[in-house]
């Protein structure tokens, strides 16, 4: 019996070629959460816009809900992911944007093995509060 790996993608066993990943599913909500760990770590993210139901569940479980504000399509070995976010103010939001494909894409194809075709940034809201907080700081100073 002849055993080769290429790349970690296929291996033959006589004659046989099958992929790695052949008979494991992978839940869309394990890619969000992926997905979800991803995004906040990028720089002028505020915070995940999420459904009004999904925020409730939050405040009544107590625990912080990762996949929040992101939606995933999972189909064969693709995956196509829609983040919905609110930015810091002051942020240049097409960096943001580019800076969260990339992360979102590195992180779910290194962990699942699924091949993204996909990251859409929906950008709900920006978040006024560091805005206000700089003013007061200035006002302050200024005294």
């Amino acid at each position: 019996m002849s055993e080769e790996k290429n790349e970690g993608e296929v291996v033959q066993i006589e004659g046989e070629i099958k992929t790695e990943n052949e008979g494991i599913q992978i839940s869309n909500d394990v890619v969000a959460v992926i997905a979800g760990v991803a995004v906040s770590e990028v720089p002028g993210v505020a915070g995940m816009s999420g459904s009004f139901a999904g925020g409730i569940t939050e405040v009544l479980s107590g625990k912080k809900n990762l996949a929040k504000g992101i939606k995933v399509e999972v189909s064969d070995s693709t995956a196509k992911i829609d983040v919905n976010i609110i930015v810091e103010y002051g942020t240049r939001i097409p960096d943001v944007a580019y800076e969260i494909q990339n992360r979102v894409k590195k992180a779910v194809e290194s962990m699942t093995g699924l091949k993204v075709e996909e990251v859409n940034v929906h950008v709900q809201g920006v978040n006024t509060d560091t805005a206000k907080e700089n003013d007061q700081k200035e006002e302050t100073e200024s005294e």
